[in-house]
């Protein structure tokens, strides 16, 4: 399943990952996964989540962004739960690439059974409608 959090810039939509993130820490039997640009939420999340930056992976871009959950669905099995912050930072804001990226991503957790969510720091209104027609979920923060 993949999910989205999407709204402007300051309406909340990291404070919802975390409360996510940390939720899904709690009840999940797997490994939970939340990935950054940079090292923001070191504080925030609990430590028992796998905190990863992308920027010390030099991860730039919706292809390179999709590798690398690619390779982190493929290094470990045991992940229920992954969870990211600040997309269009890690993968730019062409958002005719970013409904491609999360097309793959749905193709990607059906096939790990692995559960997705991204924050998206955009007006609803601006993304296509495809964004939300391939996500199985989406919250505006508010």
């Amino acid at each position: 399943m993949v999910t989205i959090i999407t709204g402007n810039k300051g309406t909340g939509k990291t404070k919802q990952l975390v409360r996510l993130v940390n939720a899904a820490v709690e009840k999940s039997s797997g490994n939970v996964i939340c990935i950054e640009q940079k090292h923001h939420l070191t504080y925030e999340v609990s430590s028992r989540a796998r905190l990863i930056s992308t920027a010390e992976y030099n991860v730039m871009g919706y292809d390179a962004y999709y590798g690398f959950l690619s390779g982190i669905c493929a290094g470990d099995h045991d992940i229920s739960d992954v969870f990211t912050d600040a997309t269009l930072r890690i993968g730019g804001r062409d958002y005719a690439a970013l409904a491609v990226f999360l097309e793959k991503v749905v193709k990607l957790s059906e096939s790990t059974e692995k559960n997705f969510t991204f924050t998206i720091s955009a007006d609803p209104a601006e993304l296509p409608a495809k964004v939300f027609e391939i996500c199985a979920s989406a919250t505006v923060a508010e």
